[in-house]
């Protein structure tokens, strides 16, 4: 049996992407030997990471993984988040090493480093579709990471650096749809090292989909990016006899909570994972109108497991989700359009209909056994 060691680093707030790993580790556990090297942003920062990070080079990063790789004797490293305690250092160990290295990329955070300009950075609509910020009024930087000026030089300089690691270094790099391979190959990474694989989720067995539940469900941020404000906005628009329920935390909460709180609007806060696919697998649909491209919304992942349909957005590789002519997808920033999808959910008929095309549509293309073959085939592609 192939030794796998995943290694990763959480982010400093639990989030889908946190989710996705602890799934990806479950789901690599029933088909191989697998250990976990696990790095936390959480964790406070100290002036050591601040030269490791310039120097490429952190000496505990280091130490740890090279213990790790001694005892354990992977085949294959699984690498996920590097950003920002594990290191792009850890290349530079893992190519002294006869192992396989895998990199799996979940978000297009680093995609739009290209430039600390915003002149550059953002598009025709004042706006950068990978990171979903706007252009403030100083046009001349960028505060896409945290808000932040020196935040976001850091992110700007770590992303070069990555993009450049990928085209040099001896990796295959995994995607989890074909709108971010197309963009990879745009960057000049090499074809033959760029895969497409989804993250595994369980597909449930119980599929009693009914369209009778009085409730669909955000979950997510709650942040300008993610289009949550103007999602409140179209809800409380439309004509729908359902109510929205909001879970998840962010900085735009309180002013949310303060102007949409009402009968067809509840916030629920941050609920744990597994309290939130409770929330989701009993409602009618779920929702999102995120302004940024997105990997894999584990929101989607869970309510398509279950048959449950989702209003998104046709925008960034999510199409690539769902079966071909699906009646829930509404024109990116075309906030009408969203309106009408919500106040199709009173459909149940056509509700039906859609959960049983999306239930056969994941079946068919990201149940476990496909995910397996899928890494597999990765795995034996220079053979």
């Amino acid at each position: 049996m192939k030794k796998v060691l995943v290694i990763n680093t959480k982010y400093q707030k639990y989030g889908g992407e946190d989710s996705n790993i602890v799934e990806e580790i479950k789901f690599l556990n029933k088909f191989y030997k697998v250990d976990y090297l696990n790095f936390d942003n959480s964790e406070k920062l100290k002036i050591s990471d601040i030269i490791a990070f310039f120097s490429l080079s952190n000496f505990e990063t280091n130490k740890v993984l090279k213990l790790k790789l001694k005892s354990f004797k992977p085949d294959i490293v699984y690498i996920h988040n590097t950003w920002f305690k594990a290191n792009l250092g850890i290349f530079n160990i893992l190519k002294k090493q006869d192992v396989e290295i895998i990199l799996k990329i979940h978000n297009f955070r680093f995609a739009c480093t290209d430039t600390f300009s915003a002149a550059v950075h953002f598009n025709n609509n004042n706006m950068c579709y990978r990171c979903g910020k706007r252009k403030s009024k100083l046009n001349f930087f960028n505060k896409y990471f945290k808000n932040s000026y020196i935040k976001s030089l850091f992110v700007n300089i770590y992303g070069k650096k990555y993009i450049k690691i990928m085209r040099q270094n001896s990796l295959k790099i995994v995607v989890l749809n074909n709108f971010y391979r197309t963009y990879l190959l745009k960057k000049q990474i090499d074809k033959d090292k760029v895969f497409i694989n989804y993250n595994p989720f369980e597909i449930s067995d119980n599929y009693n989909y009914s369209a009778e539940s009085d409730y669909v469900v955000y979950a997510g941020s709650l942040v300008e990016q993610k289009g949550v404000p103007e999602l409140l906005e179209s809800w409380k628009k439309s004509k729908v006899n359902l109510k929205l329920m909001i879970i998840g935390s962010g900085e735009l909460e309180k002013e949310l909570m303060k102007k949409y709180s009402s009968q067809k609007i509840e916030f629920l806060g941050f609920l744990e994972n597994n309290k939130v696919i409770e929330v989701v697998k009993n409602s009618r649909a779920v929702v999102t109108a995120t302004k940024m491209f997105e990997g894999q919304p584990r929101l989607i992942s869970e309510a398509s497991s279950f048959g449950i349909p989702s209003i998104y957005p046709s925008f960034g590789g999510l199409d690539e989700y769902f079966p071909e002519d699906y009646k829930f997808s509404f024109e990116q920033f075309n906030y009408s359009d969203l309106i009408e999808k919500i106040e199709l959910l009173e459909n149940k008929i056509l509700l039906k209909e859609e959960s049983k095309r999306i239930h056969n549509y994941i079946i068919e293309n990201m149940s476990l056994e496909t995910l397996k073959r899928n890494f597999e085939s990765i795995l034996n592609s220079n053979e």
